[in-house]
């Protein structure tokens, strides 16, 4: 059953787990994509391990005037972020990390995120930037957003996970983006997982079961 969520800096639903396990749950902080809301990625939630305390998060700005519409930043350029959105959004979203292991009774030590699209390159955006605000990170459909001011941590990694994932037909982002981001994460101390599906802009049958297999494998 989903429970009131605490104040912070990004409105949030929330479903604590349905699985029992030893001690405090781990976290999972759902990130949705360009023109979505919080809701959108809690349909993912019955396929994922029953052991996460899930948190499924709204973006900042409206978006496109359209009614229940939310992006992290706007796109002044292809691939590239708002600066001033993308900081403030950047902020917010490290801000509620925090607020999530003190506000919630969750393990602050197995926090993850779970980013499709503009979500993915927020948890890229987090987690490649702040050792140990995170322990693993499912970035779908995505990119590190290396055409910004982002100073990342590529040497101070240890025991970040990645489950990186994209779909070679994506009329969106294109697929050699996340091969980019691949070549750049294979390079630094963070452990990778890579798949690539023949599917469009989403999240696949089979890479959900994958992202599924490997979030829950990270609670051993």
């Amino acid at each position: 059953m989903p429970m009131n969520p605490i104040s912070s800096t990004l409105v949030h639903k929330v479903l604590p787990p349905v699985g029992a396990g030893a001690g405090a749950p781990p976290a999972l902080i759902l990130l949705h994509g360009q023109g979505a809301r919080e809701d959108t990625l809690l349909k993912l939630a019955p396929h994922l391990d029953p052991r996460f305390f899930i948190l499924s998060v709204r973006a900042p700005f409206p978006c496109g005037g359209e009614p229940d519409a939310y992006a992290w930043y706007g796109i002044p350029a292809p691939f590239t972020p708002h600066p001033e959105q993308f900081a403030e959004s950047l902020g917010r979203l490290r801000r509620f990390v925090r607020d999530v292991k003190t506000g919630y009774p969750v393990d602050g030590r197995k926090v993850f995120l779970l980013g499709f699209s503009m979500g993915s390159v927020m948890a890229f955006a987090l987690s490649l930037t702040a050792p140990g605000e995170v322990r693993g990170v499912v970035a779908h459909s995505g990119y590190v957003p290396e055409n910004t001011s982002l100073e990342f941590a590529w040497d101070r990694l240890e025991g970040l996970s990645v489950f990186l994932a994209h779909g070679t037909a994506d009329p969106v982002v294109p697929v050699g983006l996340a091969r980019r981001a691949r070549d750049l994460i294979v390079k630094s101390s963070a452990e990778l997982t890579y798949r690539e599906y023949p599917t469009p802009h989403r999240v696949g049958r089979q890479s959900l079961r994958d992202l599924s297999g490997w979030l829950g494998s990270r609670l051993s």
